[in-house]
């Protein structure tokens, strides 16, 4: 791939463009919908849905980073960022989409990878590019949500000695 094109593509895309394709009604469908899931489990879930990589990730690209290596890094840096790793049952998962470059990628902590392995969530990011390519980003996470929530349920359901754990992370997703 041209360095220069991929270049130009992050550099002119912006939070506008993400909030054109994610509107403020979907967010708000998207806060719900995390807010509901998260009533029945102790899991807690984040979605970030970014334009483009920050321009330090973009000098990176080359003989020691591929594109795929650099959305992952900056996958991993978010679940740092947004705290989704500190949860009190290491049980949160990052649902990252990066516009740009129509990339999806999911995180779980350390937690929940003991019950749900990368094939499990391949296929949940299979199911999301399916729906991405047709430009239905609503049902494409809403579908990782509910796939994500069925593995925290059948793991991580709340009971009544857990019914009052607090909600650790925001609800709505971040648009950058």
């Amino acid at each position: 791939m041209n360095k220069l094109k991929l270049l130009t593509r992050h550099l002119w895309l912006d939070v506008s463009d993400t909030r054109r394709a994610i509107p403020p009604d979907m967010v708000h469908r998207l806060a719900e919908r995390v807010a509901a899931s998260e009533q029945r489990h102790s899991g807690q879930i984040r979605i970030c849905i970014e334009s483009s990589l920050p321009a330090s990730y973009l000098w990176r690209l080359g003989r020691d980073h591929s594109l795929g290596d650099l959305i992952r890094q900056r996958a991993l840096t978010m679940f740092g960022k947004l705290r989704v790793w500190d949860t009190e049952h290491n049980n949160g998962v990052l649902i990252y989409v990066l516009l740009a470059e129509h990339a999806i990628e999911i995180v779980a902590d350390r937690g929940l990878m003991r019950h749900a392995d990368a094939t499990h969530w391949q296929a949940v990011l299979a199911n999301m590019a399916s729906a991405f390519r047709e430009k239905r980003y609503e049902d494409g996470l809403t579908q990782a949500l509910e796939e994500t929530s069925a593995v925290l349920v059948a793991h991580f359901a709340r009971t009544q000695a857990t019914s009052d754990h607090p909600n650790e992370l925001p609800d709505t997703p971040l648009l950058q």
